[in-house]
C-alpha cells in the first residue's frame, strides 16, 4: 500500500485530534473544494439578484452537465436536490399507488426512506415489504435470489439501496433493474453512498429513478445531492414543493427540471461546487485512493473478526463492499455505551449499529485515513471489549 492517503490528509479539514472513521455519515470536503464553495457563497452575497435571479439557471445547467458526464447520463435527466431523502421523497410522493400494489425493498434499507414508504403505505393503502437478505452473504447471486423471492404479481416497485447504510453491502442493482424491466416493474435506487465510492454509469445500471448524494463519497459540500429520472419516466414526477416551475410562464426544455430545480430562495453554492469535487478527485488518481481504502476496510474486517471470533456478514476478500464495511460485535455489548466510550476515551468517531438484532461496527476509510487509524481502533476495541 502506498502513501496516497497519507499525502492527502492535510488537504482535509478533519480535526487532527479525532480518529475519523465515519465518512459515510456526512462525508468530508477537501480544502480546495470547500474554498471554492465559500467563494461561491461570497459571490451570491455580493449580488444576490444577479447570482440567483439572472444567472442561476445557466449556472445550474453547467453544474448538471458536469455531474451528468460523471454519472454516465444526459444533463436534463438530473436535477440537484439537497440529499437522497429529498430525492426519493419526490419520487415516492409522485407515484400513484393503491391497495392492489406492493413496493418491495430489502431489510437493509436506510431508516429515513423506510419511514417514507411506511408513511405513504399508511396513507395510500399499498403494501410495503422488506424482503430479508440472508447473512452471511457469499455472493451477489444469493442477494438477487433473496430479493426475487419477494416479487409477486402485485409488485409495482422495487426499491433498493445501491450500497446499504446499515451493512455497507453493495447490491447487484444492475441485474435487479434488468429483471424488473422485463416484468414492467419500476425500479428506484437509493444511491446515497455510491457516487465517489464506486463507479456509476446510470445508463448502464438501467434504474428508472436514482437518488444520490454528492456530499458523501464525492466529497462535495453538504447539501448537494441529485435525482435522476430516466427519460421515459420523467412525466411521472410531480413537484414535492409547488413553485414557479409548475405551469411555468417561461418553460424550459424539460418539465422535469422546471418542476424541481427552483423551489424558492436557497443557497445553490453546494450544487455549483460539485464539478470542483469531481475535478478534485480526477486530479488525484482517485481509483488508487479507493483501492487503498478498500484494502484498509478489508484489513479492518480481518482484524476485528479475529478479535471477536465472529464471522463477518460478507467475505473480507470480495467486492461486496468498497471503502465502507462492517464487522460483527458480540451480542452482549451495548452499542450506545460502546460508541460513547470510543468517543469519550479515544476520540474515535465511528457508528455502531444494531441491525436486526446483529451488533455491527461500521468503518469508513477515506483519503485522510491510514493503517494507523485502524490499528488505533483495534487496540481500543481490545481494551473495551476484553
Amino acid at each position: 500500500m502506498n502513501n496516497t492517503s497519507l499525502n492527502l490528509k492535510q488537504e482535509f479539514l478533519i480535526d487532527p485530534n479525532v480518529v475519523f472513521l465515519n465518512h459515510g455519515s456526512f462525508g468530508a470536503t477537501p480544502r480546495p473544494v470547500f474554498e471554492r464553495y465559500q467563494n461561491l457563497q461570497r459571490e451570491l452575497e455580493c449580488e444576490p439578484v444577479e447570482f440567483l435571479g439572472r444567472n442561476a439557471n445557466s449556472l445550474l445547467s453547467i453544474a448538471r452537465s458536469s455531474l451528468a458526464a460523471y454519472l454516465g447520463t444526459e444533463r436534463d435527466n438530473l436535477v440537484y436536490v439537497t440529499n437522497v431523502t429529498e430525492a426519493l421523497n419526490i419520487v415516492a410522493h409522485s407515484l400513484n399507488l393503491g391497495e392492489a400494489d406492493e413496493v418491495l425493498a430489502s431489510n437493509m434499507e436506510y431508516g429515513a426512506i423506510d419511514r417514507t414508504w411506511r408513511f405513504l403505505a399508511q396513507k395510500q393503502g399499498f403494501k410495503y415489504i422488506n424482503q430479508s437478505v440472508s447473512v452471511p452473504v457469499q455472493n451477489q447471486d444469493q442477494v438477487i435470489n433473496n430479493i426475487w423471492q419477494g416479487v409477486s404479481e402485485r409488485t409495482r416497485i422495487i426499491f433498493l439501496s445501491h450500497i446499504s447504510s446499515s451493512t455497507a453491502m453493495i447490491f447487484p442493482v444492475k441485474e435487479i433493474c434488468r429483471r424488473a424491466k422485463e416484468l414492467g416493474i419500476i425500479t428506484i435506487i437509493d444511491g446515497a453512498h455510491a457516487p465517489g465510492q464506486i463507479n456509476i454509469n446510470l445508463a448502464d445500471i438501467g434504474a428508472d429513478f436514482y437518488g444520490g448524494n454528492c456530499h458523501k463519497w464525492l466529497c462535495a459540500p453538504k447539501g448537494s445531492g441529485f435525482l435522476y429520472a430516466a427519460p421515459d419516466f420523467q412525466h411521472l414526477i410531480q413537484p414535492l414543493i409547488v413553485s414557479w416551475g409548475w405551469q411555468s410562464e417561461t418553460p424550459g426544455s424539460s418539465q422535469f427540471i422546471d418542476y424541481l430545480e427552483w423551489t424558492g430562495t436557497r443557497d445553490i453554492s453546494a450544487f455549483l461546487a460539485v464539478p470542483d469535487a469531481i475535478r478534485y478527485q480526477q486530479e488525484r488518481d482517485w481509483p488508487n485512493v479507493r483501492e487503498e481504502c478498500h484494502l484498509l476496510a478489508r484489513q479492518a474486517i480481518h482484524q476485528i473478526s479475529a478479535l471477536t471470533g465472529l464471522a463477518p456478514l460478507y467475505p473480507a476478500k470480495s467486492q461486496l463492499y468498497a471503502q465502507m464495511a462492517t464487522a460483527r460485535l458480540p451480542d452482549n455489548i451495548d452499542c450506545v455505551q460502546l460508541q460513547k466510550a470510543l468517543w469519550d476515551q479515544y476520540r474515535i468517531e465511528i457508528p455502531l449499529i444494531n441491525w436486526n438484532g446483529i451488533k455491527l461496527i461500521r468503518f469508513s476509510f477515506q483519503a485522510y485515513n491510514s493503517i494507523l487509524d485502524l490499528d488505533f481502533l483495534t487496540a481500543a476495541l481490545k481494551e473495551l471489549l476484553y
